[in-house]
C-alpha cells in the first residue's frame, strides 16, 4: 500500500474549517503541501444563536470568525457556505425522529455522512474541487490497484474512524485527512497551530452536540416533542414510577430514573427497553443488559461488501473500545454475533467493523438479542 494521492501530485482542495484548532492544522498543511486549498465554514443554522456559544461548539458565529481569522494567516480564500436547510433535515431532524421512536442516533455520524461527505462534496466536485479536506484523524490508504480503505489514525487515543465509517468508496477517492498520520498529543497539535500563528491555538475542543445550545438534551427533546407522562416498571411490569418521555432515557442509563422503590436485591437499576408504542421505561439489573448478538441495518462499506460470513473487531460508540464479533451480511442486513457478551448496545447506535486497522463499514443497530432476555 501507498499513502494517499493527495500527496503525490497538487490538487484542488476544498478545506472544512469548523473554526477550531484541528481542521485549522489540517487546512495549514494542505496548503503546506502544495495543494490550491480554499477554505469554507459551513453555517448549519438559520439561527446560530442557537446552537452553542462560546469555544464549546463548532457551528457558531463565533466559530465562523475564527475560521475565516485561520485562513486569512494560511494564506487561502475562504468562504461561508449555507447548509442549514440540509442540516436541520438531515441531522437534527432525523435526531429528533430517532429519539421519539426509542432509539439513540450518533448526529456527529450522520453530520459526516449526509453533510460533509454528501451535500458538500457534491458541491465541491461540481465547482471543480478534486477532495474535501477535514481535521478528523483518520487514514485513507490507496492501494496497487487504485482501490481506497479507511483506517484508523496513527495515533489511537484521538482516532475518530467510528464516525467516519459510514464513508463508501467513492467519497474516501476524495476525502483527505492530514492529522490522521501524525503520532502526536493534542498539544503538539496546538503548539504547530501556535508557531503557524493561528489564534485558534489555545481553543478549547468542540464537545456535546452542537445544535443544543445549553447541552441539555432532555430539555431540546421536550421542547420538540412535548411532555408525555409514562410508567417505569420492571421486568415483570410492576410500575415503579413515572417519567415524562421516554425519549428522554437510553440504554444502559442508571442515573436520573428517579425511582422510589429500591430494588430487591439493594443494587442498581439500568434502562432495559424503551417502548414508544406504550410509553413505558422498562429497567432491571446490570447482567440483564449483556448482549449476545444483534441486527444492524443499513450497512455502509467502505469499499466492497463482506461476501460471507467473517471476524472482526466491532466499536460501538465514539470512545468505546474493540470488542471481537463474526459479522455476516444476510439481506440487505447485518448480523453480528459477539465473542463475549457486551452491554450498552442500544438501537439506532452505529455499529462500524474493523479489519486490524481498516474500517470494514458501518451498520445501524436495529436490534438486540440478550443472554437473559428475549430480543428488544
Amino acid at each position: 500500500m501507498t499513502d494517499t494521492p493527495q500527496r503525490t501530485r497538487p490538487l484542488r482542495v476544498l478545506a472544512a474549517m469548523s473554526g477550531g484548532v484541528d481542521s485549522a492544522v489540517a487546512a495549514a498543511r494542505a496548503a503546506e503541501a502544495g495543494h490550491d486549498v480554499t477554505g469554507v465554514h459551513l453555517a448549519l443554522s438559520a439561527n446560530p444563536q442557537s446552537f452553542r456559544t462560546g469555544a464549546r461548539g463548532c457551528c457558531t458565529i463565533e466559530d465562523s470568525r475564527d475560521a475565516r481569522r485561520a485562513a486569512d494567516v494560511i494564506g487561502i480564500p475562504f468562504y461561508v457556505w449555507d447548509l442549514a436547510d440540509r442540516f436541520r433535515e438531515d441531522v437534527v431532524e432525523d435526531f429528533v425522529a430517532e429519539y421519539e421512536a426509542g432509539r439513540t442516533p450518533n448526529p456527529c455520524l450522520r453530520c459526516n455522512e449526509k453533510i460533509k461527505f454528501a451535500a458538500l462534496l457534491d458541491k465541491a466536485l461540481a465547482l471543480g474541487f478534486d477532495a474535501v479536506c477535514t481535521g478528523h484523524y483518520a487514514k485513507v490508504i490507496l492501494n496497487p490497484d487504485g482501490s481506497r480503505e479507511l483506517h484508523r489514525a496513527s495515533d489511537m487515543a484521538k482516532d475518530q474512524s467510528y464516525v467516519l465509517g459510514v464513508l463508501d468508496e467513492r467519497q474516501l477517492a476524495h476525502a483527505m485527512f492530514p492529522l490522521g498520520d501524525t503520532v502526536t498529543t493534542k498539544e503538539e497539535i496546538r503548539a504547530e497551530a501556535e508557531r503557524r500563528g493561528l489564534a485558534v491555538a489555545k481553543k478549547p475542543d468542540s464537545h456535546d452536540i452542537c445544535f443544543i445550545a445549553d447541552g441539555d438534551t432532555q430539555g431540546f427533546l421536550a421542547k420538540r416533542l412535548g411532555k408525555a407522562e409514562g410508567d417505569i416498571v420492571d421486568e415483570s411490569g410492576a410500575k415503579l414510577g413515572t417519567h415524562e418521555g421516554a425519549y428522554g432515557f437510553t440504554i444502559g442509563q442508571r442515573k436520573g430514573l428517579r425511582i422510589g422503590t429500591p430494588a430487591p436485591d439493594g443494587k442498581p437499576r439500568y434502562v432495559l427497553d424503551i417502548s414508544p408504542v406504550t410509553n413505558t421505561v422498562t429497567v432491571g439489573p446490570a447482567d440483564a443488559l449483556d448482549v449476545t448478538a444483534l441486527t444492524a441495518i443499513k450497512p455502509r462499506w467502505c469499499g466492497t461488501a463482506p461476501a460471507g460470513p467473517g471476524t472482526y473487531t466491532a466499536q460501538l460508540r465514539a470512545h468505546g473500545g474493540e470488542t471481537e464479533v463474526t459479522a455476516e451480511p444476510v439481506d440487505g442486513a447485518l448480523r453480528v454475533t459477539f465473542t463475549e457478551p457486551v452491554r450498552g448496545v442500544a438501537p439506532g447506535q452505529a455499529i462500524v467493523l474493523y479489519d486490524g486497522t481498516r474500517v470494514v463499514g458501518s451498520a445501524t443497530i436495529a436490534s438486540t438479542t440478550r443472554a437473559t432476555a428475549a430480543a428488544v
